[in-house]
Formats: C-alpha cells, structure tokens, sequence
C-alpha cells in the first residue's frame, strides 16, 4: 500500500506553490473524471471448507469513471463506476477460480482548500459490489462455484492539481469493506473477506 501514498504525496507536492489562481468547487458544479483503478485486495482472504481451503485473491486494474455534484461550496456527492474487474482465485499458490465484480460506491466528500490549486478530498460512503461469471478451475473444475454480492461502507481519500479552471489530475485511495458468502455446488462453504485498497489515477473535467 506504501507506493500508493506515494501518487496522492506527489499532488501534495505539486499544490505547494504559491502565485496561482484560486479554483472554485461551487455549488451546482458537477465533475466527470476518467482514470484506471486498482483493486488490491488484502491479504489472506479467509479459509473456505471448514478451514481447510485457504484464499488469496488477486489484484485487477480496469478503466473507472467518476461522477460528482456539488451540493454544496466543497461538498459533493460522488458515484464511482468500472468496467469489470476480473480476480483470480489462488489456494496455497493454485488456482481454483476466477470471478469478475463491479463495485459501484456512492460517496459524499469534503474537498479542502490547501493551496490555489491543490484541493485534497475525504469521503465515506456505501459500496455495493456484484459477483458474476465465477469459473471454479484447478482441484474444483467442474464444479458449481458462486460468489454472493456484497454491501459494505467505503472510505476515499485523495487529491485534485487543478492545471485549469476546468480541469485536474486526481490521484486517490479507496478502503471498502467487500465480505462474500461462497457457495460451491450449491451449498455454503465460507466467506472471503476481500477489503481491497483501490488506488486510482484520472483525469478529471468540471461543468
């Protein structure tokens, strides 16, 4: 996770400046950003099977879409979209699956005024995350394995280097709370706890 900082640092960096002019995030502005999105998932994802079937899953990086309005000077209501994410599902080094997800999340955040042009950010909000297309492979080829959708909160916290009044670059960091039931042949065998960090770049455009 420490070279993911490492991207929401570098704006920091850059909004030290002085001299610049100040950009406004009114009431009534709206934002679109379009970035690419890594979900990482923490480690050790649980034990399936009684304990006997540890889980590792594994990263994916898609291209994400953001939208935000302002309801307030500073104050906005985001949704964050994706296409697909596709997470390979490993036990002890081997692969027994692979799964796609879409983890929309609805957020409201506070943006900072730091410097002119450097505006930081905190939210908190609610994900929801839709497990699809799960192929059990490996040691369970052949069988029926399903992974349950899953609510959980969401925290974001990230920074915007506005180079116009009408654009930014955006590096943020995401934790969301993702726990899944997994079922295979129809029947209960565990739960994952998935809890990524999802690291993002976009570039962000407001109207």
């Amino acid at each position: 996770m420490k070279h993911h900082l490492l991207a929401v640092a570098a704006l920091t960096a850059l909004g030290l400046g002085a001299g610049a002019p100040a950009f406004a995030q009114s009431q009534g502005d709206w934002t679109l950003g379009l970035g690419i999105a890594n979900v990482n998932p923490k480690s050790d994802n649980g034990d399936l099977a009684g304990g006997t079937v540890p889980t590792d899953i594994g990263d994916s990086t898609r291209p994400s879409i953001t939208f935000e309005y302002f309801i307030r000077d500073n104050l906005g209501i985001e949704v964050l979209a994706a296409l697909p994410f596709s997470h390979t599902i490993k036990s002890d080094g081997a692969e027994i699956g692979k799964v796609k997800q879409l983890p929309p999340v609805v957020s409201l955040q506070y943006h900072f005024d730091a410097t002119p042009q450097f505006k930081p950010f905190v939210g908190i909000g609610i994900n929801f995350t839709g497990f699809y297309d799960a192929d059990a492979r490996g040691a369970l080829a052949g069988s029926d394995l399903r992974v349950k959708n899953s609510w959980g909160l969401a925290a974001h916290v990230g920074g915007d280097y506005w180079i116009s009044d009408r654009a930014a670059i955006r590096a943020d960091l995401r934790w969301i709370d993702i726990d899944a039931d997994v079922e295979l042949n129809g029947a209960k065998i565990g739960k994952v706890e998935v809890d990524p960090v999802v690291a993002g770049i976009s570039y962000v455009m407001k109207f």
